[in-house]
């Protein structure tokens, strides 16, 4: 049976991967999950990668720079943490991980939902909508702060009013900023200053601290009352990274206390560098006006010079100089090249003359003779070292050198070699062949 048919799609790997992921992630909307961070890793990308577990089950988890740029809490391994994240899958591997957007440590995480839920709940009734925010006064003479009295908000705030504006009077309604009961306080003093309305502007704020710390400004009781408020009031919550539901339902939300401070204080040296800046606004436009109406003129009459004959009569001649410079130029420039391509042609000509080429080919004949002559020189050579080898060898394998060392050869009168003592008679004629003659014997 056949693995694949007609009807039915191939996929490759990378494919498959692929569509997995896309179903993973149109699947699952943004989750919330609690778990224990292991194997927590931070290279230079500056991405985070980690595992989230908890006692039977445990998944890869990744959270890009992006996201973790604006993290207060630096997560480490072994903490419980509460994550929103959405499902993927990482293709070149084939592993399921989770994206994780926003992370806070485990204990934040019902403070959170509870402020998310609350936060939807006032936006959809309208208590963040700028249309019913009141703008500041223009001309603020008295302040109202509602804090701690013993707190660093106060004396920051006190500390800029003093710098910016000390003309300013300031009424402090002291209430806590932190517990259980503090937003009961915070709202009291609030429908005190109200009720009183002898100040033209409330702050409403503290220090920094955690989402705990800053809970009271997040109750319902007391974003109701600043929206009731018909005294203007500025949130000027922890720092500038916290955000509580006081600074979206309050008129005006300041980063800070200092900031919240510079917004009711007009600056006495701003006020008088205002001042001085109109009158130097007032000055320049007068030079202005007169500027333009000088290069008015000045154009006018530049117009009418260029419009004289002899303005065109100059530039014509202007035109001519110019167009005589650039034949002069173009002739130039054509003679140079027709020169330059004349030397570039004798240094070809000069390698193809005939005296040059005789002469290469004597060269080449004197090299060739030489070369013979050598050859030949060699050849002799080698005869010569063949012959005296050859007769070294007959000489050693001649008979006389034998007879030299002593030895002799003896012959009958036929000629024979004797060779044994049956070969000769009694009487017979010998002939003792020695190096320097021959003796004749008689067999006896």
């Amino acid at each position: 049976m056949a693995i694949t048919s007609q009807q039915q799609t191939v996929y490759t790997v990378s494919r498959l991967n692929r569509e997995i992921r896309s179903v993973l992630e149109q699947g699952f909307a943004s989750l919330i999950l609690t778990g224990e961070i292991s194997n927590f890793i931070t290279p230079a990308s500056g991405h985070w990668y980690f595992t989230l577990k908890d006692d039977r089950a445990q998944v890869k988890a990744a959270m890009w720079r992006g996201n973790n740029r604006g993290q207060r809490y630096r997560p480490e391994n072994g903490a419980q943490v509460t994550v929103r994240a959405r499902v993927s899958l990482y293709e070149p591997r084939g592993d399921y991980q989770l994206i994780v957007e926003h992370m806070e440590a485990a204990g934040e995480g019902q403070l959170k939902q509870e402020f998310d839920e609350l936060k939807m709940r006032l936006a959809s009734e309208g208590l963040f909508s700028s249309a019913y925010k009141q703008p500041l006064p223009s001309v603020v003479h008295r302040v109202g702060v509602i804090t701690s009295a013993t707190g660093a908000a106060i004396k920051d705030i006190l500390t800029v009013l003093k710098r910016r504006a000390p003309q300013l009077e300031v009424v402090i309604y002291p209430a806590m900023v932190q517990g259980k009961e503090a937003h009961l306080q915070l709202i009291d003093k609030i429908n005190l200053a109200n009720a009183r309305n002898e100040v033209d502007v409330l702050i409403l704020g503290r220090g920094g601290g955690s989402l705990e710390d800053l809970w009271c400004f997040n109750h319902e009781l007391l974003a109701r009352a600043i929206y009731a408020s018909r005294l203007p009031i500025i949130s000027a919550v922890g720092h500038e990274i916290d955000t509580t539901i006081s600074d979206y339902v309050a008129d005006i939300r300041a980063a800070t206390p200092s900031a919240a401070a510079e917004l009711v204080s007009p600056n006495s040296s701003e006020l008088y560098n205002q001042i001085q800046q109109q009158l130097q606004r007032l000055a320049n436009a007068f030079k202005h006006q007169l500027s333009a109406k000088q290069s008015t003129a000045t154009a006018l009459e530049h117009r009418l010079t260029l419009c004289h004959p002899r303005n065109q009569l100059t530039q014509q001649a202007q035109r001519l100089d110019e167009l005589s410079l650039a034949l002069q130029q173009a002739m130039q420039q054509r003679i140079y090249q027709h020169e330059r391509r004349l030397s570039n042609l004798v240094p070809r000509l000069m390698q193809r003359s005939p005296d040059r080429m005789l002469a290469q080919a004597g060269h080449q004949l004197q090299q060739l003779q030489a070369r013979l002559q050598q050859s030949m020189q060699q050849q002799l050579r080698s005869s010569q070292n063949t012959l005296a080898l050859q007769a070294s060898r007959l000489e050693s394998v001649s008979p006389l050198n034998v007879l030299a060392r002593g030895y002799s050869i003896t012959k009958n009168e036929q000629g024979q070699v004797i060779k044994s003592t049956q070969q000769v008679n009694q009487g017979d004629l010998l002939l003792t062949e020695l190096a320097d003659g021959v003796i004749q014997s008689v067999v006896s």
